[in-house]
C-alpha cells in the first residue's frame, strides 16, 4: 500500500527521524529506502531550486516520494539556524555534497553535532572527505574506473562496459551509507553519543570487489576482463542469442549443475568430463552458441524451467515486472499509474509502506514542522519569515 510521508510509518525504522539534504545519486536512494523501512525523512529543497538533469513529475520523481518537503532559503543565516533547529529534533542527516559545501553553508558535522550530540551525520561523496581526489567531480563511470572495478567488466579484447550506475551509485554509494549510518545508530544505543560516517563511493564499489581480490591473491584470477570465471570468460558462465534474436544467461558453474544441463541441451560426454579444461572452453562456446540458435528464447525458458541448470532467459525491465515469479512475490508494485520495484528487503514483524509521490500535506511548512514538534507560534513566525517556501 502506498503511503506518503504523512501517514502513520509501520516499518522496522518507524520513529526514526531523518534529514536529507536534496541532492541526486545515491543519498536519495538512500532516503527512499530509509522511508520505506519507516524512518520520517524530511527532504530540504533549496528555494527558488529547479530540478536538475532529469526533468521528472512528482509521479515518477522517487527523489522526493516519501518524504516530508520543506523548501528553505540557506542562503539567509535564519535559513541556516531553522536547519540546525531541525537538527536538535532528528536522528540522522545525510548528504551527498562535496566536501565542504555543507560546511561553508554553516551545516558542517561540527556545527550540527554542537547542536545534537546524539546526531549520526552520513556523507556521501565520490571521493571521500580528504585525499588528492576529494574535490573532484565525478559519476558511477568515474568511481569505477578508479576503483578498477570497470577495468574488470566486459569481454576480452573489447572496451569495459559501464554495468548501469548500479555499482558505485546504488552498491557501493546507497547501500554502504545505510549500512553505515545504521551501524552508527547501532553502537549510539550503547554509548549515545553520535558520529560522522564518511562514506566514498569509489571505496564503496572496492568494497563490492573484495571476494575477488581474495581470487587474485590466490592465483585463481587474472587481471584482464573476459578471461575469469564469471566475467564471460567461461562460457557456462555467459549469454547467448537465441532464434528469435534474443538471449538466454547461463550460469551452471557446479559440475551438477553443468551436468544436467548438458543433459537437456545436450552436450557430448566429453564437454561434461572436461568442463574445466580450458582447452576444451573454445569448442563448447562454439557448441553452445550453434544450440542455442536453434530454438526461441522462451523455448528454451520452458525447456530449463523447473530444473538447475542454471539458464533463464534474459528478461527486459519491461519484462521482467511480469514474469509469474516475480508476480507471485509482489515484487513489483504501483503507485498512481507508476509501477516499481517493491521495497526491500521484507521484513516478519513489520510492514514497509510504498513511498508515494508527496501530497499537498507532505509539502505543506506548517504541517512538516509540526511533525518535527515546532509549536504554532514557531511555525507563524517562520511561514511569515519567508524562509520557508510554500
Amino acid at each position: 500500500m502506498a503511503a506518503g510521508a504523512a501517514a502513520v510509518k509501520t516499518g522496522p525504522l518507524a520513529g526514526l527521524k531523518v534529514i536529507e539534504m536534496a541532492g541526486l545519486g545515491p543519498v536519495p536512494l538512500a532516503g527512499l529506502m530509509l522511508s520505506e523501512m519507516g524512518a520520517e525523512v524530511l527532504r530540504i529543497e533549496r528555494s527558488g531550486s529547479d530540478q536538475p538533469l532529469l526533468p521528472l513529475s512528482d509521479e515518477y520523481n522517487l527523489d522526493r516520494h516519501g518524504r516530508s518537503i520543506l523548501r528553505v532559503d540557506l542562503k539567509q543565516s535564519q535559513g541556516i539556524e531553522l536547519v540546525l533547529d531541525l537538527v536538535e529534533r532528528a536522528d540522522l542527516l545525510v548528504e551527498g555534497f562535496r566536501p565542504g559545501v555543507m560546511e561553508r553553508l554553516g551545516l558542517g558535522p561540527d556545527a550540527a553535532l554542537a547542536r545534537n550530540k546524539a546526531l549520526i551525520y552520513g556523507r556521501m561523496t565520490g571521493f571521500g572527505q580528504d585525499g588528492p581526489l576529494a574535490g573532484r567531480a565525478g559519476h558511477d563511470i568515474t568511481y569505477l574506473a578508479y576503483s578498477g572495478v570497470l577495468h574488470a567488466i566486459g569481454r576480452e579484447e573489447s572496451r569495459p562496459v559501464p554495468p548501469l550506475n548500479l555499482i558505485a551509485d546504488n552498491g557501493g554509494g546507497a547501500m554502504m551509507l545505510i549500512a553505515g549510518v545504521l551501524a552508527a545508530l547501532f553502537e549510539r544505543s550503547r554509548s549515545g553519543k553520535g558520529q560522522v560516517v564518511d562514506a566514498a563511493m569509489v571505496e564503496g564499489a572496492s568494497m563490492l570487489t573484495a571476494p575477488i581480490h581474495a581470487f587474485m591473491a590466490a592465483g585463481l584470477w587474472s587481471d584482464r576482463r573476459g578471461a575469469n570465471l564469471l566475467d564471460s570468460g567461461a562460457p557456462f558462465y555467459d549469454t547467448y542469442e537465441t532464434a528469435d534474436g534474443r538471449h538466454v544467461a547461463v550460469g551452471c558453474l557446479e559440475p551438477r549443475f553443468f551436468a544436467e544441463f548438458a543433459r537437456l541441451l545436450p552436450l557430448g560426454e566429453h564437454f561434461v568430463r572436461g568442463q574445466y579444461d580450458k582447452a576444451l572452453w573454445p569448442d563448447m562456446r562454439a557448441t553452445f552458441a550453434d544450440r542455442f540458435r536453434l530454438k526461441t528464447r522462451d523455448d528454451w525458458a520452458g525447456l530449463f524451467e523447473g530444473t538447475d541448470a542454471c539458464v533463464a532467459p534474459v528478461l527486459s525491465l519491461a519484462e521482467a515486472r511480469n514474469h509469474p515469479h516475480n508476480r507471485a512475490r509482489h515484487a513489483f508494485v504501483k503507485t498512481g499509474t507508476f509501477e516499481r520495484p517493491a521495497p526491500a528487503p521484507r521484513f516478519s514483524a513489520s510492514q514497509p509502506a510504498l513511498a508515494a509521490m508527496p501530497d499537498d500535506d507532505d509539502q505543506r511548512p506548517q504541517n512538516v514542522l509540526a511533525r518535527f514538534g515546532f509549536s504554532a507560534d514557531e511555525i507563524t513566525a517562520l511561514v511569515k519569515s519567508g524562509l520557508i517556501g510554500q
